[in-house]
């Protein structure tokens, strides 16, 4: 390896490990890199700024964002929770079931894990242990489930993984859907048969009138992920205006059906989005700086030849990069390793003949994994914080639940097949 390789992978990694945001070491090491390993002007760094956020793209996410912050102001959380229980919450195992089972629901309207743990986990952690729930298994399974978020779409590492590779953002949201069913039923099975064999006492079966005047409750903040997707694969709006449909009609149940959100708290609901949104701009503008240098400097394609070289078969080049992924979803957020490494791993795709969608959701269920994987999972923090448990705690809550998606990630990954369905059934993906 070349040396000035060496000395710019050893800032990155001496910036990161010295906690220097993510984004300043991304920018900075790649600024480096261009200046005085490229010998470029630096004012190109700038128009690369620039060119990363002047993307149509990114409206998208800050839309989504907002709408998930609209979510959790409002009553909608609440009322998909307790549409959930109605449906499921009467099983053995049930209330955790109807948490899986609200993840999905928020998942599939906020299409970001963080808000899908502080929403739903927040809210479920203390509604299990108070229904005398193992406080270790109520941990684990509302700090896993919110992997749910960025599986079933709309999802914002998937936005940003298909404006990186120009797939179609809806093909791509399609593949995300079985993966997310598959996620849903093993936890609750694994809830379902934990729960019996500790004996855990049932609640009464809702009649079927109350089932009703649940769902008749509900029904409005039910409607918003039938919108978002009636809408998009009737055809009727694209991915993109979804996002501002559903952020429109979220603000107008709340404020004129649930009345559950003043027009005092709309500025505080945007603001806090705002915030949120800058956040992931920088991310984003820092990764693409880097991007740049890797771009100069032709590493990808460097990469790619090195690989090809020593594999030679895509099973297990797709083995090895899961076992990369899970190593570095527990060090570096989402966001910035689907920005910096897909343009990596593109020119080992086609090589291989794997599927760019195929791909795309592997990346993107690895990374979620990420999430809650020691010794940086961002959830393990975040729900560590809400019951006030240390990190090795939350390691060992979560470790049956991580096996079961680490099982569905390995047969996603050798059975493309079934992660290309829907596309193929909708688009005519592939044929």
């Amino acid at each position: 390896m070349d040396s000035a390789y060496l000395i710019i992978l050893a800032i990155l990694l001496g910036s990161l490990a010295a906690t220097v945001p993510v984004f300043m070491a991304l920018f900075f090491t790649g600024l480096f890199g261009l200046v005085y390993g490229v010998g470029i002007d630096p004012q190109i760094a700038v128009e690369v700024l620039y060119r990363s956020m002047d993307k149509f793209a990114l409206i998208v996410v800050l839309f989504f964002v907002l709408c998930g912050n609209i979510m959790t102001t409002g009553s909608i959380v609440r009322k998909l929770v307790k549409t959930a229980n109605v449906l499921i919450g009467f099983l053995p195992g049930g209330l955790a079931m109807a948490g899986i089972l609200a993840c999905g629901f928020f998942g599939a309207i906020s299409g970001s894990t963080v808000a899908t743990v502080v929403a739903i986990g927040g809210f479920m952690v203390p509604a299990l242990i108070e229904h005398d729930y193992d406080e270790r298994f109520s941990v684990g399974v509302m700090t896993t489930a919110p992997i749910l978020g960025v599986i079933i779409p709309p999802s914002i590492a998937m936005i940003l993984y298909a404006m990186v590779t120009n797939d179609s953002l809806e093909a791509l949201f399609l593949t995300g859907f079985i993966p997310g069913f598959l996620i849903m039923a093993a936890m609750s099975l694994y809830a379902y048969t934990v729960c019996r064999r500790r004996g855990m006492r049932r609640r009464r079966r809702p009649t079927v009138r109350e089932v009703a005047d649940t769902l008749r409750e509900s029904i409005w903040a039910l409607l918003l992920p039938v919108i978002i997707f009636g809408g998009i694969y009737s055809g009727l709006f694209t991915a993109n205006e979804a996002a501002v449909v559903a952020c429109f009609y979220a603000f107008f149940v709340e404020l004129a059906i649930h009345r559950d959100m003043r027009v005092r708290d709309v500025k505080k609901v945007v603001v806090s989005s705002a915030v949120t949104s800058s956040t992931l701009l920088v991310i984003v503008a820092g990764a693409s700086v880097f991007g740049e240098y890797l771009t100069f400097e032709q590493i990808p394609g460097q990469i790619a030849e090195a690989v090809v070289a020593n594999i030679q078969s895509p099973w297990v080049f797709l083995l090895a990069v899961n076992i990369l992924l899970l190593g570095i979803g527990m060090f570096m957020d989402i966001i910035s390793a689907t920005l910096i490494l897909t343009p990596i791993f593109l020119p080992l795709l086609a090589q291989f003949d794997i599927d760019t969608l195929h791909f795309g959701l592997l990346m993107t269920i690895n990374l979620g994994i990420g999430y809650c994987t020691p010794p940086l999972g961002v959830s393990l923090y975040i729900s560590g914080a809400m019951v006030d448990k240390s990190l090795i705690y939350m390691s060992r809550a979560v470790m049956p639940f991580l096996v079961l998606q680490i099982a569905i990630l390995l047969l996603l990954t050798f059975w493309p097949d079934l992660v290309l369905l829907l596309p193929r059934l909708f688009y005519g993906y592939g044929n």
